[in-house]
């Protein structure tokens, strides 16, 4: 480990004139469930802003007249950045806290970007050359007076908030023997910090760890392959023993029913070969409990409260994990909207019980559909072994990825980024490895591809989140193509529905993030 109070001089602040400077740490106020859960315009206390997970700022000085006038504040340079900086920065009273690659944590006036503290921990170097989602790092979570932060070999670390000292340092897994760890943010709640693991395409079984926030001790562990006995007969030939799953990204918690809320990862391997007989044949046959799911789980003590898969036998990578959770109220009628990496929005309510699902893309043929009422998958595509005619879309990397989208509360709109991408495909057994370390389990070579219909694209849409009818669209055209040697984005088409309710008008800040590749 290495901490010091002097850092090398995230990424970017921008400033809107030099009142926007003049903000400075405060004394800092207790972070507890109750304040996250209120957010405020003056602070990011949780991976989505609050528990709601609107992704929304309330702030608007800067908004579509001013934004021309942005210029450079301060630069911080975390070093080391393989992989890019993929965090999310906290900030609680004047103070941003953010996270590099390799788990690096800084802590940095919001006015100045000034180092108030970093800390680097000890991590070894060829369990990380090992890792193929790794080193990057998503976030922290706060609480307690303390930072939050999981490493990537497999520990969930407590700093001091002012100090960045060590509070605890808690090995969850062994991940010289799992190879995975932590990329993901934590979650604090109710003085538990909720962390999942990678996993997915490596054969574990997938954990989400309830850690005691005080004492670093696990109070839990829900494990998302066949974590109950109902669950483990879902796994025909015992395949649960390397079912991959996992939890990569934080969920949410909600105070009224005392319920957390998280997305589960992907079955292993990512492709099965089983053909339309996946229930009894191929590499694991059977719905595949619980991943590619959301789970309801009790915070206190783990407890499964309730869950809905949303694509049993996940047979496309397509899982659940990407953490988003919206959480709406309407027409005295409590909704979860949930976006799953296949492109389909799902609406529940606080049961997880469906209430509706569209699709945010267009390219979408592993299945014909999924039933608005029931959730249930119409005309699923399963794979034989061999080299597929069509190609398989979305991509991999998914119609939706790990970027969240944004609620503005002011609009009644949610804004999302789409991408129109598809994959070729080549579907091959494969046996599990776990000795001496796991390895990783895709069960296919494929390769990027335009959809059939045309080019690669993305858009942005903004629509009512819980029928899903869009008011406002724009495309870009693909950054990088297939076999590109350069990189290039324009906006090539936007279009407006005639009942749009202009979003330019409107104060606050709807924050959105770029697309970018998928992953644990």
């Amino acid at each position: 480990m290495h901490r010091t109070t002097q850092g090398l001089a995230i990424g970017l602040a921008l400033a809107l004139g030099a009142a926007a400077l003049t903000v400075t740490p405060v004394q800092a106020q207790p972070i507890d469930t109750a304040r996250i859960a209120a957010g405020s315009p003056n602070d990011w206390l949780t991976y989505h802003g609050a528990y709601n997970g609107w992704n929304y700022s309330g702030l608007d000085q800067i908004n579509s007249a001013t934004v021309k006038d942005l210029s450079v504040a301060w630069l911080h340079v975390p070093g080391r950045s393989t992989r890019g900086l993929q965090s999310v920065p906290l900030v609680a009273d004047g103070v941003l806290y953010y996270t590099g690659s390799y788990s690096r944590v800084f802590a940095l006036n919001g006015a100045t970007g000034a180092v108030i503290w970093s800390y680097f921990p000890e991590l070894d170097d060829m369990l990380v050359a090992r890792q193929t989602h790794s080193p990057y790092n998503r976030g922290v979570a706060l609480g307690q007076g303390k930072v939050f932060v999981g490493t990537v070999d497999g520990r969930l670390i407590a700093l001091d908030m002012k100090t960045g000292k060590v509070a605890w340092d808690t090995k969850l897994q062994d991940s010289q023997k799992l190879t995975v760890g932590f990329t993901g943010a934590p979650l604090y709640a109710k003085g538990v910090v909720v962390i999942g693991s990678q996993g997915g395409e490596w054969p574990g079984r997938g954990p989400i760890y309830g850690v005691d926030a005080e004492t670093g001790k696990v109070k839990w562990t829900f494990l998302t392959v066949a974590g109950t006995e109902d669950a483990k007969k879902t796994w025909g030939n015992d395949s649960w023993r390397t079912g991959g799953g996992g939890g990569w990204m934080p969920g949410t918690y909600d105070s009224e029913s005392n319920t957390l809320y998280w997305g589960t990862a992907n079955p292993a391997p990512l492709y099965d070969w089983s053909g339309a007989d996946w229930k009894t044949s191929g590499a694991r046959p059977g719905d595949n409990l619980y991943t590619s799911s959301v789970l309801g789980l009790d915070p206190d003590t783990g407890n499964l409260k309730f869950y809905h898969q949303e694509l049993p036998h996940d047979a496309w990578d397509f899982d659940s994990a990407v953490g988003e959770f919206v959480l709406l109220d309407r027409d005295g009628q409590k909704y979860v909207v949930h976006p799953n990496k296949g492109g389909h929005i799902f609406v529940y309510d606080r049961n997880l019980k469906v209430k509706n699902v569209y699709p945010i893309v267009s390219n979408i043929n592993f299945v014909k559909s999924i039933n608005p009422q029931t959730g249930e998958l119409v005309g699923r595509r399963d794979f034989s072994a061999g080299k597929q005619a069509e190609p398989l879309c979305p991509a991999i990397d998914g119609g939706i990825s790990w970027n969240s989208g944004s609620y503005n509360p002011r609009t009644g709109l949610y804004y999302k980024i789409g991408n129109e991408w598809c994959i070729s495909l080549e579907v091959t057994k494969t046996t599990p490895v776990t000795e001496p370390a796991a390895q990783l389990n895709i069960g296919a070579d494929f390769k990027l591809v335009a959809p059939p219909n045309g080019e690669i694209y993305g858009h942005l849409s903004a629509r009512d989140p819980i029928t899903g009818s869009v008011i406002l669209s724009r495309r870009w055209q693909a950054c990088c193509r297939p076999a590109a040697t350069w990189c290039s984005c324009r906006t090539v088409e936007a279009s407006y529905m005639p009942t749009m309710r202009s979003p330019a008008g409107s104060s606050g800040t709807t924050a959105m993030a770029s697309a970018t590749r998928a992953g644990s």
